[in-house]
């Protein structure tokens, strides 16, 4: 049987990865070509023709949107971006499922089972995914995420569990990762900072930049700083971090669709 072709079109490295990660779990027979730039995308659906199309919308040279408009593409697409002003374009451009980041596994999977419900049966001759992991999907959307709910905490008189939700940021400093709780008071880590991001969940956490996660339940507010980063103000403790400029966007969505 002839395998999936799959297009993800996502500029940031660690999106795509994470995206085709997914994917491979979804679909590990499939065929997955991904592409960066708005040029890219164009040769690509000039010579090919996926069978879906994963695609962020601000690319490297300019929005996915031309893409589209240049090339009419004849497949089904499920948008995963930062920004909340597209969908509009998105229904417009085959879209079916518009994902926000940092969307989680569980809601690429839900847009999976959309796909599959409304394509599967007129285009494919043999099953997109397997029983035992439809099953796991179904289940998944169907129960709560698990998240790391709290971490060890080694110190000379033993090893203490500090509680995720009372950390109010986590900062790396050089090797190690420090929780910053409530009170100020700084518990080393035996972790990365991706593995924190990995662990926490991403309703309640966000990565403001490379080196701090800021727990939403901490934000006092936030105002500009310069033209593309904010500064964050924490409550408790008393402390302003900051957004990097490729951040902000993000920031923003994820603050505004709590």
């Amino acid at each position: 049987m002839k395998p999936m072709n799959i297009l993800v079109l996502e500029d940031e490295q660690r999106a795509g990865e994470k995206l085709l990660d997914i994917i491979a779990q979804i679909v590990p027979e499939a065929r997955v070509d991904w592409k960066r730039s708005v040029a890219e995308g164009v040769d690509f659906l000039k010579s090919g023709r996926p069978d879906i199309i994963f695609s962020d919308i601000e690319l490297l040279d300019g929005n996915a949107f031309q893409v589209y408009d240049e090339v009419k593409p004849q497949c089904p697409i499920i948008f995963c971006t930062a920004y909340d002003k597209f969908y509009v374009e998105a229904f417009n451009t085959n879209g079916i499922a518009y994902l926000l980041k940092p969307y989680t596994r569980e809601q690429v999977m839900e847009a999976w089972e959309k796909y599959r419900l409304l394509f599967e049966k007129e285009t494919m001759t043999e099953p997109a995914i397997s029983p035992s992991l439809l099953n796991e999907f179904k289940s998944l959307l169907n129960r709560e995420q698990q998240y790391k709910r709290t971490f060890t905490v080694k110190k000379r008189n033993g090893v203490f569990l500090l509680k995720a939700d009372e950390v109010a940021y986590f900062q790396a400093q050089g090797d190690f990762v420090e929780g910053i709780d409530r009170l100020g008071k700084k518990h080393i880590l035996n972790y990365s900072l991706t593995a924190i991001e990995e662990a926490i969940d991403p309703r309640q956490f966000f990565r403001i930049n490379r080196s701090e996660i800021v727990n939403m339940d901490s934000i006092l507010k936030y105002d500009a700083y310069t033209k593309n980063r904010l500064v964050i103000t924490l409550g408790r403790p008393a402390v302003n971090l900051y957004t990097t400029n490729s951040r902000t966007p993000e920031f923003r969505s994820w603050v505004e669709n709590h």
